[in-house]
């Protein structure tokens, strides 16, 4: 695999990063320890500028070509919060932290920005302007978002914006992309169901919510079957259902159903939404019951930008020697936000045979580093060439 030669020089320091990381992980926005890592790191780089707080907790750092006859300013993001999950891989850096751990390797995301970062501090081989964005709260926080809100790609002037994210079981730096929708928007929502409560065995004094209930589960499936165009892409799914009781002759009051909606487009997404609610009401009402429905929007669906998926792709072939046609997933990303305010593209690096991401066994393969690095000291480099 043609990776940098400094990356192979730098490996075994940025796999300690990597593993310090790993070892102290911090939630959402609450990362005062990480923030400083990567702030002491960067500015020991020697980069130009590094600005912390920015998104309440995400630190940035711009870092100069030898010249900047292009005027063209090219933004690289990691994230790097972690998930509430105990961690189960018997590492000897395993997580400090009762309860919290790196089980979506932005430990290893952030581990090789900073080491890209390093590399173009030291040879600043490309015409242009470098920002480094290190991004907290991915996993539900919306911190890509809260970065877009403070005004950061007009502060830097950032005119496109990459970002990478590893893969189970694809080959340890491999590369794929795809152009347009990408990762799905991320809705989710509460129906509380409330009907009359009463004896299990006296069913007909009754309004029975489990019944009521058990029937909205199952219309709301009508809506991918029955309403989405087939060849669209959209699930969802009912994820908890919640009684009052927990007697077994008990018929409850109440019925709280929490489930997630998962769209590509935002005509999907409206009329997902449009019609859970509808199905809802109007089926509780059919059974002398009332529905009420909370329906909480999330990520917007990821959309790589054709022209930056090429670059991102020619860069990803000169390290690996070709990049391959990723497929569509319905997981949620808010990188999203940053592709909605400038034009980029999102890429997926193999980690090789390892347990799934969000599993408690999960843990990023330090071998995937050089490519890593290789491929976003590339973006600049190719994107900004050397005068």
């Amino acid at each position: 695999m043609p990776i940098k030669n400094r990356f192979a020089d730098l490996h075994e320091e940025i796999t300690g990063w990597r593993r310090h990381l790993h070892e102290n992980p911090e939630l959402l926005f609450d990362t005062p320890k990480t923030s400083a890592f990567i702030t002491e790191k960067l500015k020991e780089f020697g980069c130009d500028e590094v600005v912390g707080g920015i998104g309440r907790t995400g630190v940035v750092a711009v870092i100069k070509g030898k010249t900047d006859t292009s005027g063209k300013v090219i933004g690289l993001r990691a994230d790097f919060d972690a998930l509430p999950i105990l961690e189960a891989t018997g590492l000897d850096y395993a997580s400090k932290t009762e309860g919290v751990m790196h089980a979506c390797g932005h430990d290893g995301h952030t581990a090789m920005l900073l080491g890209a970062a390093k590399y173009l501090a030291e040879t600043r081989n490309f015409d242009g302007t470098a920002v480094m964005i290190f991004q907290p709260a991915e996993e539900g926080g919306g911190g890509g978002k809260e970065m877009v809100d403070d005004g950061m790609m007009e502060r830097w002037n950032i005119q496109e914006v990459y970002g990478m994210h590893n893969m189970p079981q694809a080959e340890v730096g491999s590369f794929s992309i795809r152009s347009g929708p990408f990762f799905a928007a991320t809705d989710q929502f509460e129906i509380a169901v409330e009907g009359k409560g009463g004896h299990g065995a006296m069913p007909h004094t009754v309004i029975d919510t489990t019944v009521v209930a058990s029937h909205i589960v199952l219309a709301l499936q009508t809506i991918v079957s029955r309403n989405v165009d087939p060849v669209e892409n959209a699930v969802v799914s009912v994820t908890s259902f919640e009684t009052e009781s927990k007697a077994f002759n008990v018929i409850p009051q109440h019925v709280l159903l929490k489930g997630t909606v998962r769209t590509l487009t935002p005509e999907i997404r409206d009329l997902a939404e449009e019609r859970l609610k509808k199905l809802a009401t109007a089926t509780a009402e059919a059974y002398g019951a009332t529905a009420t429905v909370n329906y909480d929007r999330g990520y917007p669906a990821m959309v790589n930008s054709d022209i930056e998926t090429g670059y991102a792709a020619e860069a990803a072939a000169s390290v690996a020697g070709n990049c391959a046609d990723a497929p569509l997933i319905m997981g949620g990303e808010d990188f999203a936000f940053m592709l909605e305010s400038r034009p980029g593209a999102y890429i997926l690096i193999g980690n090789g045979d390892t347990a799934m991401v969000h599993h408690p066994e999960y843990n990023f393969n330090d071998e995937a580093i050089p490519a890593g690095c290789s491929w976003l000291a590339e973006m600049v480099e190719s994107r900004m060439p050397a005068k």
